[in-house]
């Protein structure tokens, strides 16, 4: 085997890393989704005469944390 690697296969090894990027990129958001609904439903069975109000909330920081996914996600294809 070579130790020397081809053009070839250093633009692979690119590519495979802009996937795993996003890969570790996608866990904050995903643990970011959990808390928010974890503690939107504990907000909820503590203080149901809120219920609109605390879902508003959950939605639209699920929607901000989804956001930070998107981008995540359109980055490297904006940075080739």
């Amino acid at each position: 085997m070579s130790a020397i690697l081809a053009a070839s296969d250093l633009a692979a090894v690119k590519g495979n890393l802009g996937s795993v990027a996003y890969g570790l990129a996608a866990v904050g958001p995903g643990i970011g989704v959990g808390v928010i609904f974890g503690q939107g439903v504990q907000a909820i069975a503590r203080q149901p005469e809120l219920t609109n109000t605390i879902r508003q909330n959950m939605l639209l920081g699920f929607a901000l944390t989804e956001a930070l996914a998107l981008i995540g996600f359109v980055v490297p294809f904006v940075h080739r």
